[in-house]
């Protein structure tokens, strides 16, 4: 549940945040707004989804799956194909996150 809440969390942040980019930097119209805005608030609902006893440990481990959906969205929305950079650097923060939400804590 967690990785699938923190999925659908990313493209609801992704395309809320592609409907301001949208709208200011590629003249589209203001009503790009409506569905921005319920888009963002569709991920801030999903994060509350995570199972994770304190809310920053969370948003901290969504960081990392947040970057490699960006970076996936550069590639299926943008048409611009990631680089090697790219991958790798993904790949890194998905292992940092991992190590972040469900690293050994100390009781």
């Amino acid at each position: 549940m967690t990785i699938l809440a923190y999925i659908c969390a990313a493209l609801a942040e992704i395309a809320g945040c592609f409907a301001f980019w949208a709208w200011l930097r590629m003249d589209k119209s203001p009503l790009w707004l409506i569905p921005g805005i319920a888009s963002l608030c569709l991920f801030a609902w999903l994060l509350t989804l995570v199972e994770s006893d304190q809310a920053g440990r969370a948003y901290a481990a969504y960081g990392g799956v947040y970057i490699a959906s960006a970076i996936a969205w550069l590639w299926a929305v943008e048409g611009a194909r990631p680089d090697r950079w790219d991958s790798i650097g993904g790949i890194i923060c998905l292992a940092g996150a991992a190590l972040i939400l469900w690293g050994p804590r100390a009781t």
